[in-house]
């Protein structure tokens, strides 16, 4: 693997610069939204006050702007609340002195704590080896490579990248953040999180835009592995607005959920 087998690289002033591997599906010169909620999620892990083991529980992307591809980007983090159980750190992502997304997570203190309850029945509906692989080749936009066909692979439990409606599927990052760094749990779970709103599309790919503006994800522990298990679901309404909801799994069980608000337009 090269250097530009990254979702970014980081190039001599600390600046990140999004490769091909990072593009998104409406515009090739802007970026997806999964490879920066990974970036995003990177930052707001890093520099968390000492002498805690912290859990990231929730993490909040909002994409001021379109994102674009092959400039330097700033990232800069901070301490928002640094108490004993609960701190809260930000980032924001830059292209010169405009901001183009912020991030917030909320982090809780890790400790040994059981309850005498039953186990979670929730369980993904088929394992990852048992799933179908599907590529996304549909999407590419006229470039070589990209997030959605290049940086990720695909295994449907129900539904597919052509199928309108709800769907079932695992996603696997092939690609680190930056090079030479294992992504985290919740860096895989925010870069698959992103495709909520694409796999569970109820309108025209062609004719239709459904961007989402924003990411949440709250995640019940970090997740485990490679895989990211996904049952996603679109609503729409008749205001030009809708909001994708996904149920988040790794090959453990369940680790949490993931929101998108949608902006709904006609191409």
């Amino acid at each position: 693997m090269n250097q530009t087998d990254a979702l970014f690289t980081i190039d001599s002033d600390g600046h990140y610069v999004a490769t091909d591997y990072s593009r998104g599906p409406w515009n090739a010169e802007h970026l997806h939204g999964g490879p920066v909620a990974a970036l995003m999620t990177r930052a707001i892990e890093q520099d968390l006050p000492p002498a805690v083991d912290w859990t990231l529980v929730r993490v909040t992307v909002e994409l001021e702007r379109a994102v674009p591809a092959a400039r330097p980007l700033r990232v800069e983090r901070f301490t928002e609340r640094a108490g004993r159980r609960i701190c809260l750190t930000g980032a924001t992502l830059a292209d010169g002195d405009v901001i183009v997304a912020r991030a917030r997570g909320l982090h809780i203190r890790s400790a040994e704590i059981s309850f005498d309850v039953d186990a979670d029945p929730d369980v993904f509906p088929m394992a990852v080896e048992q799933s179908r692989p599907e590529t996304m080749d549909h999407v590419l936009g006229g470039y070589s490579a990209s997030y959605a066909t290049s940086a990720c692979e695909y295994r449907f439990a129900t539904g597919s990248w052509t199928t309108p409606g709800a769907a079932d599927l695992w996603v696997r990052l092939m690609v680190p953040v930056v090079p030479g760094e294992i992504p985290s749990g919740p860096q895989r779970a925010g870069a698959a999180a992103d495709f909520g709103n694409g796999v569970s599309f109820r309108v025209s790919w062609d004719h239709s835009l459904f961007i989402n503006p924003d990411l949440t994800v709250h995640l019940l522990r970090p997740p485990v592995g490679e895989w990211i298990g996904m049952r996603s679901v679109s609503h729409l309404s008749d205001r030009g607005t809708g909001l994708a909801e996904s149920a988040l799994y790794d090959e453990a069980g369940r680790i949490g959920r993931s929101l998108q608000s949608l902006l709904l337009d006609h191409r």
